[in-house]
């Protein structure tokens, strides 16, 4: 018996979705079906998957609601194999528009939208950009491992950071190697992570700050999915890093270029410690039905 999807298809600086509300928790994929669905030659084709799940129907939303009982929508995002992820900087911009757009939640002007991930509770707002995000804390955490691409001739390398999932973020000296690496082929890292991360590849521009604001070039390879037009939590971790290896009076505020776009970073103060917020667009492309 087979089961239509009603599903809609989003983007954010490229960075593309296939979302759907499932409020009672009813459509279980599988990961092969979530992968099918995902492919670009036999599916609708995106970078990941988006469930619009209420957070007291799903397992792991007991957590969201336990750190913030106002976090009644979690984010059930799972890459383009099918595999869960933790959290998804443009995915989630691009599901707060999806949970408006379709009447899910109302979210008036300067009000702050509650979300659920693997990755913890995360507030979003409108702005003038699209929608930003507070990542909330960030931390050094994997270590500097050294990091092999395709097509760069030696090993370079990377600094790992975490921002609610795991990054590895490598400096290149200039806009030739960025745009030689294919990274099409998984990068290689040494030692390994263990639960595998997204690997960032970044040059910064000369002069790298204007302005008071930083701004570098970035290309991934997102975990589970492959290269991507963008990477939103990627981009974070990029300017982060850039700032960490930058050293004193490095900038707060960054601008980071993706094939697919520009998204603004930006590092504050909070009562728990240095947070970090991601700014860009959102983009809902067209509704469609998929039988499964």
């Amino acid at each position: 018996m087979s089961t239509t999807l009603h599903f809609t298809k989003g983007h954010g600086t490229g960075n593309d979705f296939v979302l759907f509300a499932d409020p009672d928790g009813l459509i279980d994929l599988t990961p092969a079906q979530m992968a099918t669905l995902a492919d670009r030659h036999f599916g609708v084709g995106a970078d990941g998957i988006i469930r619009a799940v209420r957070s007291r129907n799903l397992e792991a939303g007991a957590a969201a609601l336990a750190e913030d009982d106002t976090a009644e929508w979690f984010m059930d995002y799972h890459n383009s194999d099918g595999s869960p992820s933790e959290m998804c900087g443009n995915g989630i911009r691009v599901y707060t528009k999806f949970l408006i757009e379709r009447g899910l939640v109302s979210v008036g002007p300067g009000e702050t939208l509650v979300i659920g991930t693997r990755g913890g509770v995360r507030d979003v707002q409108a702005n003038r950009s699209g929608y930003q995000v507070d990542l909330g804390r960030w931390s050094l955490d994997g270590g500097e491992p050294l990091v092999r691409a395709r097509n760069l001739p030696v090993a370079r390398p990377g600094l790992g950071i975490n921002v609610g999932n795991p990054h590895v973020v490598v400096a290149l000296a200039s806009d030739e190697e960025l745009e030689s690496a294919d990274l099409a082929y998984i990068p290689v890292l040494d030692p390994p992570a263990v639960d595998g991360a997204n690997i960032e590849f970044v040059v910064p521009f000369e002069p790298l700050v204007t302005d008071g604001v930083g701004h570098i070039r970035m290309r991934v390879h997102e975990r589970g999915s492959g290269e991507t037009l963008s990477c939103g939590t990627g981009a974070v971790a990029a300017a982060l890093a850039t700032r960490h290896w930058a050293g004193a009076g490095a900038p707060n505020q960054w601008r980071v270029e993706v094939p697919g776009g520009t998204l603004g970073v930006r590092m504050f103060p909070a009562e728990d410690g240095e947070h970090v917020s991601l700014s860009g667009p959102a983009d809902l492309v067209y509704d469609g039905e998929y039988r499964l």
